[in-house]
């Protein structure tokens, strides 16, 4: 099974306290977890800001590099990267917060992986 995680869903441990991979595990045992390049591109521009976004998103570039598999794609922005990705036959779901990706997940029926409450991740389906 192959998931996809979106920056928010990486930047979650230190922004809302929710520890995403012990969450997926709990969800879904195993599963391959991938990150778009362009995730990656947007964890490393905001790290190198100041505040507790850039910490966020500093340890989210960390987690995405020790605990994900980095892929291709053909976007520029990140939402389209996860939305192009979320659409491939080898995933099975996409991993985010942010309200309008996870509708034009949902459109493209692609299940979405959020948070319920403030520690728990919910599977939603199209």
């Amino acid at each position: 099974m192959r998931v996809v995680l979106d920056t928010n869903a990486l930047m979650a441990p230190v922004e809302v306290g929710v520890r995403t991979f012990e969450e997926l595990d709990r969800l879904l045992g195993e599963y391959d977890a991938v990150v778009p390049e362009a995730v990656l591109s947007e964890l490393d521009r905001l790290a190198g800001g100041a505040g507790e976004a850039a910490t966020a998103a500093s340890v989210g570039s960390d987690l995405a590099r020790r605990e994900c598999e980095t892929v291709e794609h053909g976007a520029t922005y990140a939402d389209d990267a996860v939305v192009e990705i979320g659409r491939r036959a080898e995933t099975e779901y996409a991993v985010t917060s942010d309200m309008p990706l996870r509708e034009r997940l949902l459109e493209a029926n692609v299940p979405v992986i959020c948070l319920r409450g403030r520690t728990k991740f919910e599977i939603t389906e199209p």
